[in-house]
């Protein structure tokens, strides 16, 4: 499985970093004096803001704004064959039980003899 990071495009956090430094300002001279402690939790968000888009902005380290994961489609297409085959022999392994419980109960009804029975037995086994 690969993980891929990606981070905003450079005009998008160019973007950012501009209204980020703008709610700054806001912050520092007009919702801080007004609003007190509402406003020292403003500007630390446009704070926040601000340095992450000028990272991703500025340097090629970035911060990634989300993951993708991607399958390994061999790895996953050996998994899933897997797990194909396990559930077909199972099927296969109801089946026939099914169908020799079902030859024992004619049988054991009188509905076919003993020979045929034994027939239909092996008929069903040979089928495995």
């Amino acid at each position: 499985m690969k993980r891929i990071r990606v981070k905003p495009g450079k005009s998008q956090s160019m973007m950012g970093f501009a209204a980020g430094i703008l709610f700054c300002l806001i912050g520092v001279f007009v919702v801080i004096p007004i609003f007190g402690l509402f406003g020292i939790f403003w500007t630390a968000m446009a704070g926040l803001i601000t340095i992450t888009s000028g990272l991703n902005a500025f340097s090629d380290r970035g911060v990634a704004s989300h993951e993708i994961l991607i399958e390994d489609t061999e790895q996953a297409e050996k998994e899933r064959d897997g797990a194909d085959s396990d559930a077909a022999a199972e099927d296969l392994r109801q089946s026939v039980a099914i169908r020799l419980k079902a030859a024992e109960e004619l049988y054991e009804s009188g509905t076919i003899t003993a020979e045929e029975y034994e027939a239909k037995r092996r008929e069903i086994l040979s089928g495995l």
